[in-house]
């Protein structure tokens, strides 16, 4: 995968207390000097919970026998994972200032440990598993060819097998390599030619001698605090020059995850006693939603909830089927909606909202700006006070403040989400089954979604329902390691854009009319009264509902899907018919988010059964409420002159 870079990489180490510094060329605690340290961009690193290090230990007993995990992560270290670029997830271990292993999940195989010298070197003594034992005369060549050949193996431990990740040593027993297996213990004793480890990293063989000495969070706190002093002011300084320009009721949007709770504490810090808005998309994890309740009973925060309507996902789902990374309608109806709700009720006038964006969680935030405007929801001015924080300036501000955090984090996620939501890793959502009897249910439903679509059990199990569109990367994955895509895929992806509202059409001058005409069809019959109801955001509609027809402003609909329009302006008539056919995809695919209900200024709208309603003796056809529209951006996906 290739680098992403979203800001400057802040890591260092002092090596004389053996801790991470972010930034700073000076240690808080010692004033030495601290070093960078080399790990893959983007550098969003984070620390490694109770969690994550025995998960860590156990690839490591799993792979190379009993006592590697210590030997591999000892206790007294300060562990720090850096999630980087990858077909699915991989975490870069870095301990003593340096990175040691890699974590990566594979699609169709689950976790592997990816060791660098540095680890082998540690649990050289320990290992009864996974290595292969290199002549001497080996040592140089390897530093050169990066590959160890037949003739270079004196032995190798038993059960190894093709694919498997190897230590190499010499005949000290000294790690000097590591490589992926290109063949089976049996296959490297017996055969006379040919490579026997791909090595991925080499080094000269070296006896390990660890530390002693030991750290832990309190003296990385302690090391940071310059850095966090300068970056805690920067945040208040920030907080309170833009309450002072926008002059807005402010809140602050609380998720329940750690960057929202540091945008919380921060307006704390900053003297404000702000209310936190908590959008329940009913896709919460319990554990969030009543670690929000005990958040704010215990800073004593004004919580203004909104909840998704019942039926805004599984009403939804029925229509538009499992969201996909690439159809991520669920964001509209269970989360746009009530936070488009709850401002045009607390806050008509507009609002201030502090929010915990970070430019290192994705290349779309790192394009963003300190302080925005959402156009999809109307009043509302964004804030982030942490854009330029990294995942460990969160962290250490909040083990600083000792505030708790959602339970979720020592329990393997570095992120809190929904519990099915489509852009989780693979990983993410196998570890998330284990623990969350919700996420057993939408697995349920998963399946069964599946068998009615005619799908295999594969298409569920290796998360390919979170795209419509299969990526060629992960296609290419599944073929190399042998598993058969299935080929239902695109047919469901077909059949879930044929229920989609489009509309083909015809133009050209005709003699007939005297003028241009266009013709079309959309590709199912309409709901005339619907459809002429919510013309009314173009312009005056005249409906006549016995012979199934409606008009305005030269453009006939007739129920069974027919357009017609006609006129003298080739480029005016374009026009009108894109904004009926904007209008009738609306009318036709309302998901119910209520996004134009807070644009109207006439109050004019209003939202009858979760779909949009137009008052028409209220209306003025200004047009103001068409767009944004989440219906219209899923339902636009085909307008064929």
């Amino acid at each position: 995968m290739g680098i992403v870079r979203l800001g400057e990489m802040h890591l260092r180490w002092c090596k004389q207390c053996n801790v991470p510094v972010l930034e700073s060329t000076e240690c808080g605690i010692c004033h030495g000097r601290t070093d960078p340290v080399s790990i893959t961009p983007p550098g969003d690193v984070r620390p490694a919970f109770a969690h994550d290090i025995n998960f860590m230990r156990s690839l490591a007993e799993r792979d190379f026998g009993p006592g590697c995990g210590k030997a591999f992560l000892p206790d007294g270290r300060t562990v720090l994972l850096n999630k980087v670029p990858g077909l699915d997830r991989m975490e870069e271990i870095i301990v003593d200032g340096t990175v040691i292993a890699s974590a990566r999940y594979d699609i169709g195989f689950g976790w592997k440990l990816i060791l660098r010298v540095a680890a082998a070197r540690m649990m050289q003594s320990a290992a009864s598993k996974g290595v292969v034992v290199a002549d001497d005369g080996a040592v140089a060549p390897i530093q050169k060819s990066s590959s160890l050949m037949v003739p270079g193996v004196v032995s190798a431990f038993s059960g190894i097998k093709k694919g498997d990740e190897v230590i190499v040593v010499d005949s000290r027993h000294f790690a000097f390599a590591t490589g992926s297996a290109k063949m089976s213990t049996e296959e490297m004793l017996q055969m006379e030619k040919g490579a026997a480890v791909k090595t991925r990293w080499a080094d000269i063989p070296s006896e390990y001698s660890p530390r002693t000495d030991a750290q832990d969070w309190d003296m990385v706190i302690r090391a940071n605090a310059p850095v966090m002093e300068r970056r805690i002011w920067d945040a208040i300084k920030f907080i309170r020059e833009t309450v002072n320009e926008f002059k807005l009721p402010s809140v602050v949007s609380f998720s329940g995850g750690k960057d929202s709770l540091a945008t919380m504490l921060l307006t704390k810090d900053a003297g404000l006693d702000l209310p936190s808005f908590f959008i329940d998309t009913g896709l919460e994890f319990p554990e969030t939603v009543q670690y929000v309740h005990e958040i704010a009973e215990k800073y004593n925060l004004e919580l203004i909830v909104e909840h998704a309507p019942e039926q805004a996902f599984f009403g939804n789902l029925a229509y538009f089927g499992p969201p996909g990374r690439d159809f991520r309608w669920c964001c509209k109806t269970n989360k746009l909606g009530p936070t488009v709700k709850a401002i045009m009720e607390h806050f008509p006038d507009g609002v201030l909202s502090f929010i915990g964006q970070r430019k290192y969680e994705s290349e779309q935030r790192a394009d963003k700006p300190r302080i925005w405007r959402n156009p999809w929801t109307p009043g509302q001015i964004g804030a982030s006070p942490i854009q330029h924080w990294t995942a460990l300036h969160v962290w250490l501000y909040i083990f600083m403040r000792k505030a708790p955090f959602n339970p979720w984090y020592e329990h393997g996620l570095d992120r809190i989400g929904c519990f099915l939501c489509p852009a989780s890793d693979l990983a993410e959502l196998d570890l998330v089954k284990e623990e969350s009897e919700r996420s057993k249910e939408w697995d349920a439903y998963l399946h069964k979604y599946a068998e009615s679509i005619g799908q295999p059990k594969e298409w569920v199990e290796l998360g390919l329902w979170r795209w419509k569109r299969i990526p060629s990367s992960v296609k290419e994955e599944l073929a190399r390691t042998g598993i058969v895509i299935p080929e239902r895929q695109r047919k469901e992806m077909e059949e879930t854009a044929s229920r989609l509202l489009t509309l083909r059409m015809q133009d050209g001058f005709s003699p007939c009319v005297l003028g241009f005409s266009i013709e079309g069809a959309f590709s199912r019959k309409l709901d005339l009264r619907c459809a002429a109801n919510l013309l009314n955001m173009v312009g005056e509609v005249t409906v006549n509902e016995e012979e199934g027809w409606c008009s305005i402003d030269g453009v006939t609909l007739f129920d069974e899907g027919a357009l017609v329009a006609k006129g003298n302006d080739q480029k005016a008539i374009r026009e009108k018919v894109e904004r009926v056919r904007r209008a009738v995809v609306k009318a036709e695919e309302c998901v119910g988010c209520g996004v134009c209900v807070a644009r109207c200024k006439e109050g004019a709208l209003l939202l009858e059964q979760n779909k949009v309603h137009v008052i028409a003796l209220k209306c003025i056809h200004c047009g103001g409420c068409m767009e944004p529209c989440p219906a219209v951006s899923f339902g636009d996906t085909t307008f064929d002159f």
